[in-house]
């Protein structure tokens, strides 16, 4: 994973982090044409990400465990660098 694509995978994991997400929303906000910054794909297949769906509600994507830890990996103590 080269280093800009990492960094957008960080920046992906913790915006849904936040809070669960529409997968409408995150369709919106990070899908990409270009071949090289394949975040979603990426976050799907390392399974950082998953989609969940609720009776009566729109599909969500979510971090699984994976993805937190991932995330938590990459921020711990990057606060005061």
């Amino acid at each position: 994973m080269s280093d800009a694509v990492a960094s957008l995978t960080i920046d992906f994991l913790a915006w849904l982090d936040a809070e669960p997400r529409a997968y409408v929303d995150v369709m919106e906000a990070w899908r990409t044409s270009c071949p090289r910054l394949t975040v979603w794909e990426d976050a799907i297949d390392a399974g950082f990400v998953t989609r969940r769906h609720l009776p009566g509600q729109p599909i969500r994507v979510e971090l699984t465990a994976a993805g937190r830890s991932f995330l938590r990996s990459r921020t711990t103590g990057n606060a005061s660098a």
